[in-house]
């Protein structure tokens, strides 16, 4: 499939995905998650709405936000506690609506296609593989850890991997983090609300905004 000269996407050779909230819907399930965490710790629980207009990387600056006190205790161990319910719900998740379609399409139209993650990168693969898109990808890149901290050390290793000039990447992805790790790395970021951020904060924070997948036409 060839794109016309005239299609903004023209300019890219290759796209770099974000997943939790961007190919993987499982906002709902991080909120339910947390919420069990919050419950068994006797505090105020959260609601999706909530989240996406409070959470942000990283990771742990948002549970002290919620009132956690790491010095009663550590977030290493709440973190652990967070990931062990996660990964044994994570097959209640599914892609978000479109996401084969316009991975498959990229594919068609020549384009490489890497994942770059705050996940934990042994669990982005194992993920990434039974959903069935392992395959799709050149490069996965996650983090070393599961404290979900910032991934802009990953992505800029990322981009050494990757056969293509800064200037012809595109990373897409749901959380203004996304944004600020596309600047760190000079490249050109989109952003697709109803993942972890609220719509309200990723056109705040000057990125472009598509609503969804079906807006990337071919």
């Amino acid at each position: 499939m060839t794109i016309n000269s005239s299609n903004p996407l023209c300019k890219y050779t290759h796209i770099i995905w974000d997943w939790n909230g961007t190919l993987l819907d499982d906002a709902w399930l991080c909120v339910e998650v947390l919420n069990r965490i919050l419950t068994a710790n006797g505090m105020k629980t959260t609601t999706l709405p909530e989240y996406q207009e409070h959470f942000d990387f990283p990771v742990m600056n948002y549970y002290m936000k919620l009132g956690f006190d790491f010095s009663v205790t550590g977030f290493d161990k709440i973190a652990m506690q967070y990931i062990m319910d996660y990964e044994s719900q994570l097959g209640r998740c599914r892609l978000r609506e479109g996401a084969i379609g316009i991975i498959e399409k990229f594919r068609a139209g020549g384009f490489g296609q890497s994942v770059l993650s705050a996940s934990q990168s042994d669990s982005l693969k194992s993920a990434l593989a039974a959903f069935g898109l392992r395959g799709f990808f050149e490069d996965v890149a996650g983090l070393d850890d599961y404290y979900a901290h910032s991934k802009v050390d990953v992505g800029k290793k990322l981009l050494n991997e990757i056969d293509a000039n800064p200037e012809k990447i595109l990373l897409i992805g749901d959380t203004t983090h996304d944004y600020e790790v596309s600047r760190q790395m000079g490249i050109d970021c989109v952003l697709i609300p109803a993942g972890h951020q609220s719509k309200r904060r990723l056109q705040a924070c000057g990125a472009k905004v598509r609503e969804s997948f079906k807006e990337f036409s071919f």
